[in-house]
């Protein structure tokens, strides 16, 4: 049938259909070239306290890349999936919303789902759990203080003379200026990744709240539907809960989100110098 199709055809055209078809043919045979395999190391901290006498190590892993996602939590799901299943980390949204995948990447706190794998053929990918946090196991580090702390300072909006039946039958209006004080300040996802840097915090964790939970502290304090400005400060009097920022700036370095923690707890030590203390006693 094709030959007597290729017939009505003119010598030309025949001859060009002729060749495409030997060329297709020749395609089609031809064994597909395999790609150099570009493999990387990841070394990644583990440790598992279920194992009777385990002690932390690193244990390194090889991954091709071209058969690989281009960040580090695309490697580490692939080492999961295909090469050790007992490997632990947290992960959820893996697009920079959650903060769940917060780790330290080649030494800076940031959310493996964002950093991108180094270029670099010989430099391996070093991967460990946030600093001085106690460690759930491998790359899980333990967020129960941070939480509390994050509790404490009542992240919510407060009114005075409110009764709690009556709460959501209001809406309470911001003029644009007012909503534009919050930019830089609400974006924040509570990663960790500014507070675990923060040497400040390592030293004094269990009272320092850390760069933070303050900056949350301070998104309330300047929010002009809040009543309780004062009690906030009041509650922060003592000498570690803020004072113990050094303005090392670790904090603004590592934000995965650039966001400006030490900016935050300078403007709540320019409040604590001025603060109504008779007012927030009432």
């Amino acid at each position: 049938m094709a030959c007597k199709a290729l017939m009505k055809f003119s010598p030309g055209t025949k001859a060009l259909i002729q060749l495409i078809q030997t060329r297709t043919a020749q395609t089609a045979a031809a064994p597909v070239a395999k790609s150099e395999k570009k493999l990387k190391k990841f070394e990644i901290y583990r440790w598992n306290p279920d194992k009777p006498g385990d002690k932390p190590r690193v244990q390194t892993y090889q991954v091709d890349l071209n058969d690989c996602g281009p960040m580090v939590l695309d490697g580490l799901i692939k080492i999961k999936n295909e090469m050790d299943q007992t490997l632990t980390f947290r992960r959820s949204c893996r697009e920079g919303i959650c903060g769940s995948c917060a780790m330290n990447i080649d030494g800076t706190n940031t959310l493996a789902c964002i950093y991108k794998i180094n270029d670099s053929p010989s430099k391996p990918v070093k991967v460990y759990p946030l600093p001085h946090m106690y460690v759930v196991k491998d790359l899980v580090p333990d967020m129960s203080n941070f939480y509390a702390q994050y509790r404490s300072i009542e992240p919510y909006l407060k009114k005075k003379d409110v009764k709690e039946s009556d709460i959501g039958k209001q809406s309470y209006l911001q003029s644009v200026e007012d909503r534009a004080k919050l930019d830089g300040l609400y974006e924040c996802i509570l990663c960790a990744c500014c507070s675990t840097s923060c040497p400040s915090y390592w030293w004094n964790s269990d009272k320092y709240l850390g760069p933070a939970v303050l900056m949350q502290a301070y998104r309330w304090m300047i929010d002009s539907r809040d009543d309780f400005t004062e009690e906030r400060l009041a509650l922060m009097e003592d000498g570690y809960s803020v004072y113990r920022c050094h303005t090392i700036m670790n904090c603004t370095k590592t934000c995965p989100k650039g966001l400006n923690p030490g900016r935050a707890i300078g403007e709540i030590k320019k409040l604590m110098m001025s603060y109504n203390k008779q007012k927030a006693a009432h």
